[in-house]
């Protein structure tokens, strides 16, 4: 009976790891820009620490060397940061 819980308490440990979702960073230069808990990088921080992207796509900036593609949420800050 002990080995089953420690088994399913290990399960739910695991489960609840993986569905956390990643914070969301990138580094610009000696800068490093972040989603952050409540005060996140904003489309404005952004801007001044990472220049101007290469495109913007509405709420989705995209910046070379190396690709990056940031995506901003309704309120500006920034919500993905995908490769």
């Amino acid at each position: 009976m002990l080995g089953m819980t420690r088994r399913c308490l290990a399960a739910l440990v695991l489960a609840v790891v993986v569905c956390q979702p990643a914070a969301a960073a990138m580094r610009c230069g000696q800068y490093y820009i972040d989603s952050g808990a409540r005060h996140g990088s904003g489309k404005y921080e952004v801007l001044k620490k990472c220049g101007e992207p290469k495109e913007r796509m509405g709420n989705a900036w995209v910046y070379e060397n190396p690709r990056r593609i940031v995506r901003f949420n309704d309120s500006g800050r920034i919500q993905s940061v995908d490769n």
